[in-house]
């Protein structure tokens, strides 16, 4: 098959067509390669998968419709997994239009390229952030999402919306995966992680909010792209009960799923910071600092519909995981 994956110099989009090309799919990578982080990462990581005969990458950007068009009626996607966006809560507070062009156009550019490509599955990326102000844990799909905390938390639960009305207009399946925290080898440098490593090993004081107080459902990178590629795998079939069912999303009569993706093992925040000491053979200088605004306190996947439906199991723990991410690291930008 052919697949068009979005995303393709970001951290997940990178680590899903490594793991695709080793099956027998061709692949077409699409990235604007903004300057939201260190766009030689991106570069870098591109770099990593540019040789492959089976693997195609343009420069474009989501937002322009017209453009959007062209490339689908050039490639002719079987499936599309749209794992493009712009990132980042925070961010979403400082500069909130990129998040409307990025995420609202240019996921309607990418729903539109399906529906009149007849594109056999759209998997696409949505965020544990549309659980929001939600305290009960384990976040599970069938909880209500009606109150997120930042505009990036808005922007994925309006594709997830989005995608239904497509899903259920046009016959269109489509599975939106509600990612929880992830990270490992090539992440991404605005996360905590990847954060807390390099001033550690600058000696520079490590920014701790909410005095520490957070849970997060840590997930690394490879069980996430497994999940993905096997996802995409399974397509979303139509019902025939005739009605909607207040069940969350697998209540709907259309080819459509949402699922949680997570390790479904929340860490404590000050626990991941020992394992990362360890790891590093450095004590971090900490700089305790009050709970930020858009900042949820725990996250928390219950898997269960994901690991029923499609056979999702994570199999990396945080101690391998971050080992692995310091490996990376310091290979990287060659550090002994």
């Amino acid at each position: 098959m052919k697949v068009l994956v979005t995303g393709a110099a970001g951290f997940i989009g990178f680590h899903v067509i490594q793991k695709l090309l080793t099956t027998q799919h061709s692949v077409v990578g699409v990235d604007n390669l903004n300057s939201y982080y260190d766009v030689s990462l991106k570069r870098a990581r591109l770099t990593q998968i540019g040789a492959e005969p089976k693997f195609d990458f343009r420069k474009m950007d989501l937002s322009d419709r017209v453009l959007v068009r062209e490339l689908f009626s050039l490639v002719k996607p079987d499936r599309v997994i749209h794992l493009a966006a712009q990132a980042g809560v925070r961010y979403s507070m400082e500069n909130p239009q990129a998040y409307i062009d990025s995420n609202i156009q240019g996921f309607l550019n990418i729903l539109e390229g399906c529906r009149h490509n007849h594109v056999g599955h759209l998997v696409y990326a949505s965020s544990s952030s549309v659980y929001g102000g939600n305290d009960k844990m384990p976040f599970s799909v069938k909880d209500p999402v009606d109150h997120p905390l930042a505009l990036y938390g808005a922007t994925k639960r309006a594709n997830e919306l989005m995608a239904h009305s497509y899903s259920h207009l046009y016959n269109m399946p489509t599975t939106g995966l509600r990612f929880f925290t992830v990270y490992g080898p090539w992440g991404r440098p605005d996360m905590s992680l990847f954060l807390f490593t390099r001033k550690i090993l600058a000696g520079e004081a490590i920014d701790i909010f909410n005095d520490g107080n957070h849970k997060r459902d840590f997930t690394y990178i490879d069980d996430i792209a497994n999940g993905v590629i096997e996802t995409s795998d399974v397509i979303p079939e139509k019902r025939t009960t005739g009605k909607f069912q207040p069940y969350g999303p697998s209540g709907s009569d259309a080819p459509y799923r949402v699922y949680n993706i997570g390790n479904s093992s929340p860490v404590d925040l000050m626990d991941m910071i020992s394992i990362l000491e360890e790891k590093l053979g450095m004590k971090a200088k900490k700089n305790y600092l009050p709970m930020q605004a858009g900042d949820v306190v725990d996250t928390f996947a219950d898997v269960e519909e994901l690991r029923a439906d499609i056979g999702y199991e994570p199999g990396t723990n945080l101690e391998t995981g971050v080992s692995n991410f310091v490996d990376w690291y310091k290979s990287y930008y060659r550090i002994s």
